[in-house]
C-alpha cells in the first residue's frame, strides 16, 4: 500500500501529464516540444527532412512553415534521400553534397543533432545502375572492397562528429525469405563479407558515432520471416565482433505496405516483445528510425481515422518505450504533405493520408498528442 507522500507525487505527475496534454491539444504551437518532451526522459525527438526536387514530397526543407515545425519540434534530423547512392553518387567518380549540406547547414543553425541515413542501403532496386554496370576488373572483390571503403570514408570523413548516429547498413535482408539480398556489391564481394566491411570501415572512419543496421521489419502479421533474418544478421555480427551499437527499427506501422493489403491493426505484440527481448539482449539499443502511421485501410472519416492512428501509435510507443535501450525517435515526416506514404500504396477512395503528427494545414492532430503523451509516460533513462 502506497504512503501519502507517495500518492501526493503521483498525484503531481498525473497533474503535470493533464497540464501538458492540455497543452498539446491546443491548436497552433503546442508546448512542450516533442524533444524536449523526450529529454526529460534522456531521449530525443527528431524528424526526416527531405531537400529534393521542388514542389515534390521530397522538398520539405524548402517549405518555411515545414522548417518552423522542424525547429520548434526536434532536437535532431535525417536526412531522407539526401545521402543515399542514388541521389549522392550519381557517376563512379562523383559526389553530389548540395542537397545533403543544405539538411546539415539547417541542423546546425537550430544547434540540432543529425543521424546519418545511410551509408550502404544493400538492395538492388535501390542502388544506381552504374554499380551494375561497373568494370569491376580482374579482381572484382577487391574492385568491391575499394567501392565501400572509398564511399564510407568520404562521407564520413565531410560530416565528422556533425553526425552521431549513422545507419551503416539499410534493408539487406529480405523480408519474405529472412536472407540476406543480393546486390553487385556482394555478389564480388559475398553477402556477410560486405556487411561486416560495412561496419569496420564506419568504425575505423567514426570511432565516437552510433553505428546501426536499420531494417523494416515490423510488428505486424506477416513479418515473421524478416524478423527471424533480422535476428540471424544480429547475432552473426556479433559473434564476428563486428562493431555494432544498435538496431534501426523503421516503424511504418498501421496499414500494410502493399498494394493488396487489408486491415489496420495486425499487431502480434507478444511476438514483437520477444523479437525486441531478443534484440537488446545482444546488448544493441533501440532506435526508432523512421515513425509513422498508415492509414490506407482506414476509413475515410477524419476524426475516426485521426483517433485510430493516434490509438495504435500510442500502443506502439508505449511499448517500445518500455525498453530502456530505446533512446532516439524519428519521425519520417511532420506535416502529412510531405508523407513518402502520400505516393505509396495510394488508398482506394484516392483522398490524402494522414500519416504524421501535423496536418496538410500545419496543425497538430491527435497522433502528436499521441506522441508526446508517450514520452509523458515513459520511464526516464
Amino acid at each position: 500500500m502506497m504512503n501519502r507522500r507517495q500518492a501526493l507525487s503521483l498525484s503531481a505527475v498525473g497533474l503535470l501529464a493533464a497540464c501538458e496534454s492540455a497543452n498539446a491539444r491546443g491548436q497552433g504551437t503546442p508546448t512542450p516540444s516533442l524533444h524536449e518532451l523526450a529529454q526529460r526522459k534522456g531521449m530525443r525527438f527528431g524528424s526526416a527532412v527531405g531537400a529534393g526536387q521542388p514542389g515534390t514530397v521530397t522538398a520539405s526543407l524548402d517549405d518555411p512553415r515545414y522548417r518552423e515545425i522542424l525547429a520548434r519540434e526536434c532536437g535532431m534530423l535525417v536526412h531522407e534521400n539526401e545521402l543515399k547512392w542514388y541521389v549522392l553518387r550519381p557517376d563512379v567518380n562523383t559526389y553530389d553534397y548540395v542537397r545533403a549540406d543544405r539538411v546539415m547547414d539547417f541542423a546546425a543553425q537550430h544547434g540540432m543533432g543529425v543521424r546519418g541515413h545511410t551509408l550502404v542501403w544493400h538492395h538492388p532496386r535501390w542502388f544506381p545502375e552504374w554499380l551494375e554496370t561497373h568494370d569491376y576488373g580482374a579482381r572484382p572483390a577487391a574492385e568491391a572492397e575499394r567501392l565501400v571503403v572509398e564511399h564510407i570514408n568520404a562521407i564520413v570523413d565531410r560530416y565528422g562528429d556533425r553526425i552521431d548516429s549513422w545507419d551503416v547498413v539499410n534493408e539487406t535482408v529480405d523480408e519474405n525469405t529472412g536472407a540476406l539480398r543480393e546486390t553487385a556489391l556482394s555478389r564480388h564481394l559475398g553477402h556477410q563479407e560486405i556487411i561486416d566491411l560495412s561496419f569496420h570501415t564506419a568504425r575505423a572512419a567514426a570511432p565516437n558515432a552510433q553505428l546501426v543496421y536499420n531494417d523494416y521489419m515490423s510488428w505486424e502479421a506477416g513479418h515473421e520471416q524478416h524478423q527471424a533474418g533480422v535476428l540471424r544478421l544480429l547475432e552473426g555480427m556479433k559473434a564476428r565482433g563486428v562493431p555494432i551499437d544498435a538496431l534501426g527499427i523503421q516503424s511504418h506501422i498501421g496499414s500494410g505496405n502493399s498494394d493488396d493489403s487489408v486491415g489496420f491493426d495486425t499487431a502480434r505484440e507478444g511476438n514483437w516483445r520477444r523479437f525486441m527481448d531478443e534484440v537488446t539482449g545482444m546488448g544493441l539499443d533501440i532506435v526508432i528510425s523512421e515513425f509513422d502511421v498508415h492509414d490506407k485501410n482506414l476509413p475515410a472519416d477524419i476524426p475516426s481515422r485521426d483517433q485510430a492512428v493516434a490509438e495504435l501509435a500510442r500502443r506502439y510507443l508505449d511499448l517500445m518505450l518500455s525498453y530502456p535501450q530505446t533512446k532516439d525517435v524519428l519521425a519520417w515526416g511532420m506535416v502529412d504533405s510531405y508523407s513518402w506514404l502520400q505516393t505509396h500504396w495510394v488508398r482506394p477512395d484516392g483522398i490524402a493520408k494522414r500519416p504524421t503528427p501535423y496536418d496538410a494545414a500545419y496543425q497538430p492532430k491527435p497522433l502528436r498528442q499521441a506522441i508526446a503523451d508517450a514520452f509523458i509516460a515513459a520511464p526516464a533513462r
